[in-house]
C-alpha cells in the first residue's frame, strides 16, 4: 500500500492520533503525517502511506490555507481557546473595520514569529509544550515566516462588545503559527486575544474536496477500494520543478547515480527536483551536486522498479 491519504482531521485528536489510528485501520505500519495540527484545530491533514513517507518532508514545505478566529478581550496560556485566562482587558471603544484592514495588511508578507511554549517546537532537545507542562520557562527560537495574504471574512462595518471576535482566511508559509498570529492581531489592536476556532482548509495543494473521513477510509477498506481513497505520491511534488528523461538513462536514476546536468535541467542549487520516467512516474529526486560543477545528484529514489 502505497501513496498519499488526504485525511479530514477531526477535533479532539492530534496529528500522531491520526496515524496511529490509521496503523490499525490499514493494518500498516508505514504511515506518517505531513505536519503537526493541534487537536482543536480541524482541517486538511495529507498522510503518507508506504513508499509515499519518502516524500513527508516536501509535503510539508508546502504552503498552507486556514480559516481561523480571532477573539480580542482576553489572552490564554495556549494562545487558543483551550487555555487558561491569563490577561484581559474590557473592549472599551468601538473598532473600525478600516482598522481591522490595516493590521491585516501589516501582518501580510514576511513577518517575526516566537512559538508558544505550547508547541512542538524543539529546545535543547526538549519539546516546548514539555517545558510548559513542568512550568519551566524557555527562551524561544524567533523565526521568519511569510504570510502571503490575509483575508477579513466578516462584512461588519464597526466591532463592538465586551468581546469581539472575527474570522479571517490567511495563506501562509510552513512554520506559522496561526494562534500566534490571532494574538499578534490583537496586539495591534490594542488588545490581549486568542485564537478561538481554526480550520485547515488547504494543505500541499489538498483541499477540504479531496479529503476523506476515518469512516470512508473504514468502509473503503472493508470493501477492498484502496484506490478509492489512495493517490499517487505524485500528487505531493507538485510544487517541485519536475524534468523528465529517456527511457535509456531509468535504470541509472533507479539506481540513483550521480548524472550529467543537462541544458534543461534550470534549477538553484540546493533546490530539490523530480526525475520522472516517460509515463510522468516520479523515480527519485534530485539536486545539483554542491561540489561537482555540471552533475546532479540524486536526493532520494522513490520508485523500486521501472
Amino acid at each position: 500500500m502505497n501513496g498519499i491519504l488526504p485525511l479530514w482531521k477531526p477535533k479532539g485528536l492530534t496529528s500522531h492520533d491520526c496515524v496511529f489510528k490509521l496503523r490499525k485501520i490499514l493494518k500498516t505500519k508505514k504511515v506518517g503525517h505531513t505536519g503537526t495540527l493541534d487537536p482543536d484545530v480541524t482541517g486538511v491533514l495529507p498522510i503518507c502511506i508506504g513508499r509515499a513517507t519518502k516524500i513527508a518532508e516536501y509535503l510539508t514545505e508546502a504552503g498552507k490555507a486556514y480559516e481561523g478566529e480571532v477573539t480580542l478581550g482576553f489572552s490564554t496560556t495556549t494562545e487558543d481557546a483551550s487555555g487558561e485566562k491569563v490577561e484581559e482587558k474590557k473592549i472599551d471603544q468601538v473598532i473600525q473595520r478600516k482598522r481591522i484592514l490595516e493590521v491585516l495588511e501589516s501582518l501580510t508578507g514576511k513577518i517575526e514569529q516566537t512559538p508558544p511554549m505550547f508547541s512542538a517546537v524543539k529546545v535543547n532537545g526538549k519539546k516546548l509544550y514539555e517545558y510548559a507542562r513542568a512550568g519551566i520557562d524557555v527562551e524561544r527560537p524567533t523565526r521568519e515566516v511569510t504570510i502571503y495574504d490575509i483575508t477579513l471574512l466578516d462584512d461588519r462595518s464597526e466591532f463592538k462588545g465586551k468581546t469581539i471576535s472575527f474570522r479571517f482566511r490567511v495563506n501562509c508559509s510552513k512554520g506559522t503559527y496561526i494562534r500566534t498570529l490571532a494574538v499578534m492581531m490583537g496586539e495591534e489592536l490594542g488588545f490581549p486575544a486568542h485564537m478561538s476556532d481554526l480550520t485547515r482548509i488547504e494543505s500541499a495543494g489538498f483541499k477540504q474536496e479531496d479529503c476523506f473521513t476515518f469512516s470512508e477510509v473504514e468502509e473503503f477498506m472493508e470493501n477492498g477500494q484502496t484506490d478509492e481513497f489512495l493517490l499517487p505520491l505524485e500528487r505531493g511534488l507538485f510544487h517541485l520543478p519536475k524534468f523528465q528523461f529517456s527511457d535509456k538513462v531509468a535504470k541509472k536514476v533507479l539506481n540513483g547515480a550521480v548524472l550529467e546536468q543537462t541544458k534543461d535541467v534550470v534549477v538553484e542549487k540546493g533546490m530539490p527536483f523530480v526525475m520522472v520516467d516517460p509515463a510522468d512516474k516520479a523515480i527519485a529526486i534530485y539536486q545539483i551536486h554542491p561540489t561537482k560543477e555540471g552533475l546532479i545528484k540524486p536526493v532520494k529514489v522513490l520508485a523500486q522498479e521501472l
